[in-house]
């Protein structure tokens, strides 16, 4: 029974490191996907302002014209942001409370958010559950390997090293 149990851990070992190499493009693919479809959002407020405006209005949203140009930039700059992984947490945050707030503003997606645990196929069924699990991913896991974000910090650790040797040489 304990050499099973052993080759069910050294399995298990190696299964999890194998899939741990699955992280980077997953979150890469996940960014990729949805920062284009933040982007594309974005963009079609912006270029149908007009509209958008109206129906923030209809939903009694205070000045509806300007947070619609709001969330249009939010939308499609941030998109582009998180497409690339650049200020990836803190633009995944601001991309989960704008979507939080679509939540909010919309009255069936508000019904719907306060299913969230007892009738979960309205939640994940409304329209900003997809983008609102998205940056909620990026914002709790980060960008993973592939973005600018990581070579920033890992060029940033590299130079503090530097520093750090360089400073303890000095004493």
């Amino acid at each position: 029974m304990h050499d099973i149990l052993n080759r069910v851990r050294l399995w298990y070992g190696r299964a999890a490191t194998g899939l741990n190499y699955l992280q980077s493009p997953l979150l890469l693919a996940i960014r990729l996907y949805w920062g284009w479809q933040f982007m594309q959002d974005g963009w079609g407020k912006l270029t149908h302002l007009s509209k958008v405006a109206e129906f923030f209005g209809s939903l009694a949203l205070p000045m509806p014209a300007a947070t619609a140009f709001a969330v249009g930039m939010i939308e499609l700059a941030g998109g582009f942001l998180f497409t690339f992984g650049i200020a990836s947490r803190l633009v995944s945050l601001v991309l989960f409370l704008n979507m939080t707030m679509a939540y909010l503003s919309v009255p069936d997606d508000r019904t719907n958010l306060s299913h969230m645990f007892s009738k979960p196929e309205d939640f994940y069924g409304a329209t900003p559950y997809t983008y609102w699990f998205a940056a909620l991913l990026i914002l709790i896991l980060g960008p993973g390997a592939v973005a600018v974000d990581w070579i920033l910090a890992r060029n940033w650790r590299a130079a503090a090293v530097a520093e750090e040797s360089a400073s303890t040489s000095l004493r």
